[in-house]
């Protein structure tokens, strides 16, 4: 595994690097510093004036979590996020017309057992091929305030060519987004939702954590094994991450191997094109499907 640093190479060329297992860190791009300053001022709204970092020294876990229910969708689902994301993409070279991401998500890693499941998940070791990524998917992460290699996030390049057996057979995207995404605030305490694991002992060693600047990004590959490290820091983490695709790809159908995944559905359709943020085109989706997409339409869409 290779690991990048302001590479100049192009897009295509990265992107055939990532599919190899290589990652790529790039330096904060002025787009990237505007992201992560919104970011903080929707924490810091939320919040009313607390260090969002700081938070589980003065408030319940209840508290947090019902702030977070409401923060993360809003942000998510802001013109502005989806417009900054757009500038990213721009500054390092990405073909808008081409490039197509999903909406950016906030995540919090909060210290010791605080708040870990739910709206503040901690994800335990998983690709998100487990979760019905497309093979082409690039993954971006940055952190919006400083972090430590106490809170940040580890890759685990070993298992980039080993199996691991996993629950990813049991894993639908449709079904999920059907009956278990909208009930995250609901997981205070424990998460009991079905999600791809491992099912038999991961070596955590070796492992990559990349401590970079707020606004600093890297991008790997959705087959990358990945995980949050447990945060020791005593401060909270915030980072954005999200995903894109390239059409040239998708029609391609190229990408990292799969090694052991197993689930069933795509994630393909919640993809918008970076120019315009219109949706993937129904023939390079078709190539996606299996037909679960019809099995779990909700009452509201199926009307």
């Amino acid at each position: 595994m290779d690991i990048f640093f302001h590479s100049r190479l192009a897009d295509r060329e990265r992107r055939g690097e990532l599919y190899r297992g290589s990652i790529f860190c790039h330096s904060a791009s002025p787009s990237a510093l505007k992201l992560c300053r919104f970011a903080t001022e929707m924490a810091n709204e939320a919040f009313d004036g607390l260090d969002p970092r700081m938070v589980q020294n003065c408030m319940s876990v209840e508290q947090v979590s019902s702030i977070l229910s409401e923060l993360k969708p809003k942000f998510i689902h802001h013109l502005n996020a989806k417009e900054y994301i757009r500038g990213i993409l721009a500054e390092l070279g990405c073909d808008l017309q081409k490039t197509y991401f999903d909406v950016p998500r906030l995540r919090t890693a909060f210290p010791a057992d605080f708040l870990k499941s739910g709206i503040a998940y901690a994800f335990h070791p998983h690709r998100d091929t487990w979760y019905s990524a497309p093979l082409c998917q690039i993954n971006w992460w940055m952190p919006v305030y400083s972090i430590t290699p106490e809170n940040c996030m580890a890759i685990h390049p070993r298992y980039w060519s080993t199996p691991i057996r996993n629950g990813s057979a049991n894993y639908n995207y449709h079904r999920w987004n059907l009956e278990s995404r909208h009930t995250a605030a609901q997981h205070v305490k424990s998460d009991t939702r079905v999600q791809p694991r491992p099912e038999e002992p991961v070596e955590m060693e070796p492992q990559v954590r990349l401590v970079c600047e707020p606004g600093a990004l890297y991008q790997f590959s959705a087959a990358h094994l990945h995980s949050t490290v447990p945060n020791t820091s005593g401060v909270t983490r915030y980072s954005i991450d999200f995903r894109t695709v390239h059409l040239d790809d998708v029609w391609e159908r190229c990408g990292a191997p799969n090694i052991d995944s197993a689930c069933t559905g795509t994630s393909m359709g919640d993809f918008l094109r970076a120019q315009d943020f219109s949706r993937m085109p129904a023939e390079a989706l078709a190539l996606y499907q299996d037909g679960t997409e019809r099995e779990y339409v909700s009452p509201v869409s199926a009307a």
